[in-house]
């Protein structure tokens, strides 16, 4: 059945290696330009690894400029890479005065904020543990506030703000996180804990991300080439991405959403798509479509050998040929924590605008796919797109959103 409570998403954002901004994205689009760079020359051209890394690796990441500044004084215990690119997307097209307005309407205490990360200010925890190995001293406060160094810092800067005081929660499931802030946001508008969320998520490059994935041998040499039958791995990358839901049936919709665990191994999916097919068909069975309904798709698409494989499979057998579906981690690059956020906001844009990104860097696609992936952005008319995110440990989300009836 359908979502007890009609959700609409008021408000959403997002900020990536493309720039920050839905019109930063769409420009990226339209171009079919990625935003990846390579990690060893950009640390060259830099006066210093403004991401912490320092040791040679030859790969590509998407990262975000112009967070070298601090943090406003007032909320200087805050400060750190993740914070500064959250603070940066609540900037972005009016979404911080979005959610002023829906403070204003329902009350700061009945505005939740649910937050997604994998690695939160763990980039400042490197820094301080390199000062204290340097130099004997864990960093004074407020940089050695133990707010800061917990997974929470991020629902709680953000939290505070944009001056709110409901509920305040962090989901980190790794790369479904901020996926499955849109399901727990529902879930607090139909028992009336909040009359609006705030929901998405927040991920920064650092060391213990590109290194921690490359040994686990997954960190492509190359630009990433999602659903390519070439593929060699993932490429990196950091974003922000923000939605403000609440109740109501006007505009773009939150339709459903599900979730599920593999229960099968710590990194790989498990092969039959088992756990990805039981979260893509309990969303539509919330959102009340079927798989043909779905127009477009955004994969999870993080192209390495496994992962791509069962993904196609589970496209393959659940949506026809007319669904049009693409990855933009060769965009972007990986984004982990953010990156279901990240793939909402392609979606909605989908819908109000009708255009489709390209799998940019993909030029012969995985069998089974090779139909329905598009290589090269596309405009048709979009009135329902699904999101799928999949994180380690067998985390699985699907979001479904569309539009009110009789919108344009």
């Amino acid at each position: 059945m359908p979502l007890s409570t009609p959700v609409s998403v008021t408000a959403y954002t997002a900020t990536s290696a493309l720039g920050s901004g839905m019109m930063a994205h769409a420009s990226a689009v339209k171009a079919h330009k990625s935003g990846l760079q390579n990690l060893m020359a950009h640390a060259m051209a830099s006066s210093r690894p403004t991401i912490g890394v320092t040791e040679k690796l030859e790969t590509w990441v998407g990262q975000v400029a112009g967070l070298d500044a601090a943090l406003p004084g007032h909320w200087s215990h805050w400060d750190c890479r993740n914070n500064r690119l959250a603070w940066m997307g609540l900037q972005a097209d009016g979404f911080a005065a979005a959610v002023r307005d829906a403070a204003r309407r329902h009350g700061t205490h009945r505005v939740a904020v649910i937050l997604g990360s994998s690695t939160a200010s763990i980039g400042a925890t490197e820094a301080a543990y390199r000062q204290l190995a340097s130099e004997g001293v864990f960093p004074p406060q407020p940089n050695g506030s133990h707010h800061l160094h917990t997974l929470h810092s991020l629902a709680m800067f953000v939290q505070e703000a944009l001056g709110l005081t409901g509920p305040c929660t962090t989901v980190s499931t790794a790369c479904s996180s901020s996926a499955k802030t849109f399901a727990s946001g529902a879930r607090l508008l139909a028992l009336d804990l909040a009359d609006a969320v705030v929901v998405g998520g927040v991920d920064t490059l650092c060391g213990s991300v590109i290194f921690g994935f490359n040994a686990l041998q997954l960190v492509s040499p190359e630009p990433c080439r999602p659903f390519d039958r070439q593929r060699r791995g993932i490429n990196l990358g950091e974003a922000a991405g923000f939605a403000l839901l609440e109740r109501g049936r006007n505009g773009l919709r939150l339709l459903g959403t599900g979730e599920s665990s593999d229960a099968y191994h710590l990194s790989a999916p498990q092969p039959s798509g088992h756990g990805a097919l039981t979260a893509l068909d309990q969303a539509l069975r919330n959102a009340g479509v079927d798989a043909a309904q779905i127009d477009f798709l955004h994969a999870h698409g993080t192209a390495t050998p496994k992962n791509d494989a069962i993904e196609a499979q589970v496209i393959a057998r659940r949506f026809p040929a007319r669904t049009r579906v693409s990855s933009t981690k060769g965009f972007t690059g990986h984004a982990l924590g953010a990156a279901g956020a990240l793939g909402a906001a392609f979606c909605l844009h989908a819908l109000e605008t009708g255009v489709m990104p390209g799998t940019v860097g993909t030029q012969s696609a995985e069998t089974g796919i090779d139909l329905q992936l598009l290589l090269e952005p596309t405009e048709q008319a979009v009135r329902t797109a699904a999101c799928h995110a999949f994180g380690f440990g067998g985390s699985n989300c699907v979001l479904v959103f569309g539009q009110a009836e009789g919108n344009p």
